[in-house]
């Protein structure tokens, strides 16, 4: 710190200036200096003024000094004034603003004391200055790593993520362009060859080899093309190096590296670009176990952030060495990058789980009715596509919805598994085709071929009988009466039968087909004990005698609580704060606006959007697909009618229908068939 005296010329701050010399530097000072006349040897206050120099000024108080001391001094923390007075001239207003008053003859041992301490007290305003310089800096760049941390933390696409670390990093460092590098480990036995995170359990199998994949390249002074590549983790490359040892690489001049070290620069993109590489830093990026993720490769380390390296020649210039602050700082972000990396692939890992396990569970939904296969991926799709036209309408009154990518997300997960809950209803009722199971069927059949057999056989005892009891002729004559009787009980069997078949079907019964079942069952037949049982038994009759469908009142309701069981199920999975609302979604798909639907009888806004525009995609399909055991599929137009319908009766939103309709939704149902 250079250290000088200032004084008045002809004061009596003169003579104790004089006292200091050899010691310090002296400066003289015309109290009323011409602008012309001021020099080096005689200088202006205003003027030939040294930032960076401690100065104490001797002011003599009765000769007037103070005034022109105190301008210079305004604004300079690099002043101190020193007042120069007898005892009786040091009133309160003469002291304001002097570090001390000296006598005019005050001794040689006091003044040196006063003077000395005057550049101690600059000396330690200084390092108190600096000090709180770098505690703020120090502050900043804190809160800077702090908002870098909590943007990485919130970024879940990887790719998204890669960019804004490098990004950061090159801010933070003042680095005009740079580099990322990702480790992998390819296991070298076997067949699965997919790269895998260091330190996870997939990089532990087999004998892992070690890469480093060049995924990304930011540069503010040239834009190129870049494509990824993979080399292998050596010493003879700086980034190679880096994640080998997980040591931080600083290099003044990449074009003279430090003698004995390994590594070597790679020129190759200089000259391919034109560009110019100075200063270059490497960076390991370390997880918490110490193990290295990736490495950041930051160049030219820039003097003023907004420079632009277009010309070779200004690049030494214009760009320095790293220095130990943005080491650090790139240190401190490499760790939080390196966390937020390997969570963004844990998230990935957790994502490509959890879609895999939807995708066993619309399996396991469809191996149990495989007449309904690919009917939750269709309304999944069409779903998805209707929210994203409600989510752009800028008018009518869903123009203030909008819907984020996390609630998408929930929209179409909650779609795939809003039938999960069939898992839970018995199978023979799931995939009930017709009124009666299969084996009451079969049953029913066996019945009548019993009946049959034994009207035969009763026919062949009664015409044995005949002929024991009469003559051969009068035996042929009640033969062929038995024969025409017989052809008539199997008649009306087959009849009876025929309409056991017809009422068996799910579609209506026609008028007066009811009286016929009950007629049948009406009849009765002998088992071979002898014991009397009616044709048909209360059981078969109650199913035949449903009026619509396949299913009656308690069957339906075993079908309908799959609603139920899919709430029930979904609700025990702990969603994310995202996607939480994926069961009241799926459990609402059935609900009707005029409470007419099940299983709560909601109405209007009490049911969610979302499950709303699944209703109707769901109606859509299950009229439109592929045909059923129990029913025919409607062509498109027809199943639109239906649900048209349906907006009249109160049933389906009428907007969302219009969107539907306008947004040819159904249409996204035929292209995943």
């Amino acid at each position: 710190m250079k250290e000088e005296i200032w004084y008045c010329r002809g004061s009596r701050a003169s003579e104790l200036a004089r006292l200091l010399r050899g010691r310090y530097a002296l400066r003289a000072v015309e109290r009323k200096p011409a602008a012309r006349s001021a020099s080096p040897a005689n200088p202006s206050p205003a003027s030939d003024f040294d930032g960076d120099a401690a100065i104490v000024w001797l002011a003599d108080l009765k000769g007037g000094d103070l005034p022109l001391a105190r301008k210079m001094a305004r604004g300079r923390s690099g002043v101190r004034i020193v007042g120069v007075a007898a005892t009786a001239q040091m009133n309160g207003a003469s002291r304001r603003g002097l570090f001390a008053c000296l006598l005019p003859r005050a001794p040689r041992m006091i003044l040196e004391q006063t003077i000395a301490a005057a550049f101690e007290n600059i000396a330690l305003a200084r390092r108190e200055s600096s000090a709180r310089e770098e505690l703020a800096r120090a502050e900043r760049e804190t809160e800077e790593l702090n908002r870098i941390g909590v943007a990485l933390s919130e970024t879940r696409d990887t790719d998204v993520l890669l960019d804004l670390i490098l990004r950061k990093a090159r801010e933070i460092t003042g680095a005009d362009a740079g580099s990322l590098y990702l480790a992998e480990e390819r296991r070298n036995e076997g067949t699965d060859d997919r790269p895998a995170v260091p330190g996870s359990v997939a990089a532990d199998r087999k004998s892992p080899e070690r890469w480093l994949r060049f995924k990304l390249t930011q540069n503010d002074t040239r834009q190129f093309p870049y494509a990824e590549d993979i080399v292998p983790i050596r010493e003879n490359s700086i980034a190679g190096y880096a994640a080998m040892h997980g040591e931080v690489i600083s290099i003044a001049d990449a074009y003279h590296m430090p003698p004995g070290v390994p590594y070597g620069f790679n020129s190759s993109y200089d000259e391919q670009t034109g560009y110019r590489t100075k200063s270059l830093l490497a960076v390991p990026m370390k997880n918490g176990r110490g193990d290295v993720l990736g490495v950041l490769q930051l160049i030219n380390c820039k003097r003023r952030k907004d420079a632009r390296l277009t010309k070779a020649e200004d690049v030494p210039r214009a760009t320095h060495a790293f220095p130990a602050r943005a080491i650090r700082l790139a240190l401190s972000l490499a760790s939080q990058a390196a966390v937020a990396y390997e969570n963004s692939c844990l998230y990935r890992d957790i994502e490509t789980l959890f879609e895999g396990f939807v995708r066993a569970a619309v399996t396991a939904i469809e191996q149990r009715d495989p007449t309904t296969s690919g009917h939750s991926l269709r309304v999944s799709t069409m779903t998805t596509g209707l929210a994203e036209i409600v989510d752009k309408a800028a008018a009518g009154p869903f123009r203030q919805i909008r819907f984020s990518a996390e609630q998408m997300k929930e929209i179409r997960y909650a779609a795939l598994l809003h039938d999960f809950g069939k898992v839970g209803v018995r199978e023979e009722v799931l995939v009930k085709a017709k009124k009666l199971y299969p084996h009451q069927v079969a049953l029913l059949q066996n019945r009548f071929d019993y009946v049959r057999k034994d009207l035969e056989a009763a026919t062949e005892r009664n015409k044995y009988q005949a002929l024991l009891e009469s003559g051969r002729e009068a035996a042929l004559e009640q033969a062929a009466r038995h024969d025409e009787e017989l052809r008539a009980r199997m008649a009306e069997l087959d009849e009876a039968f025929a309409v056991i078949q017809q009422a068996n079907e799910p579609s209506t019964l026609p008028a007066g087909q009811f009286e016929k079942l009950y007629e049948i069952a009406r009849r009765t037949y002998r088992d071979p004990r002898g014991a009397e049982h009616p044709l048909l038994t209360s059981d078969e009759v109650r199913f035949l005698s449903i009026r619509q469908g396949s299913l009656d009142p308690a069957e339906r309701l075993q079908i309908e609580s799959h609603v139920v069981h899919s709430f029930n199920f979904l609700r025990e999975i702990p969603w994310t704060k995202g996607i939480r609302e994926i069961p009241h979604i799926a459990r609402s798909h059935h609900e009707k606006l005029n409470g007419m639907g099940y299983p709560y009888r909601l109405k209007g806004e009490d049911i969610p959007i979302q499950a709303r525009m699944m209703t109707i995609c769901d109606i859509f399909d299950a009229l439109s697909a592929s045909d059923r055991p129990y029913k025919r599929a409607l062509p498109p137009e027809r199943a639109l009618s239906v649900l048209e319908a349906a907006v009249r009766d109160n049933e389906l939103d009428p907007e969302l229908f219009r969107l539907f309709l306008e947004g040819k939704i159904f249409l996204l149902s035929l292209k995943t068939s």
